[in-house]
């Protein structure tokens, strides 16, 4: 059975990204930075405000980051850049210097944002092969 019709996205062989894709993702990760220390000093700031806004903040980014590369890559880029900003940002410095506090909205503002990456990654739109409709004409 030789179908001219493509298979499964599972049973295409990996390509590499295209260089503005790569690029993108890369943006993306930054972007997802920049968000996550916006977000870290903001939301003790304007407590229930300012926690909202900064989790809105960041789902923004991880929804449209998915939109505009069209996959669930451009999701996944700001979320791990987002991550990996304020977890080195939790961290004591020897000077005893910290950016959060030990209350409930800075756990809210981390629980938060990671369950909002996981979600934004999930559902994001993952690409799909070109190709008909899977339904039957009738």
């Amino acid at each position: 059975m030789n179908d001219a019709r493509p298979g499964s996205l599972l049973a295409q062989p990996l390509q590499r990204p295209s260089a503005g894709r790569a690029a993108a993702c890369i943006g993306l990760f930054l972007l997802g930075a920049v968000v996550g220390l916006a977000g870290t000093l903001v939301q003790p700031a304007w407590f229930p405000g300012g926690l909202l806004l900064a989790l809105a903040g960041a789902a923004g980014l991880f929804l449209g980051g998915a939109h505009a590369t069209g996959g669930r890559a451009g999701a996944v880029a700001p979320a791990a850049g987002w991550i990996v900003a304020v977890v080195l940002l939790t961290t004591a410095r020897p000077e005893g210097d910290f950016l959060f506090g030990a209350g409930g909205g800075s756990y809210l503002f981390l629980l938060g944002g990671m369950a909002l990456a996981v979600i934004c990654a999930t559902l994001g739109s993952g690409r799909q092969p070109g190709g008909g409709s899977a339904r039957l004409d009738k």
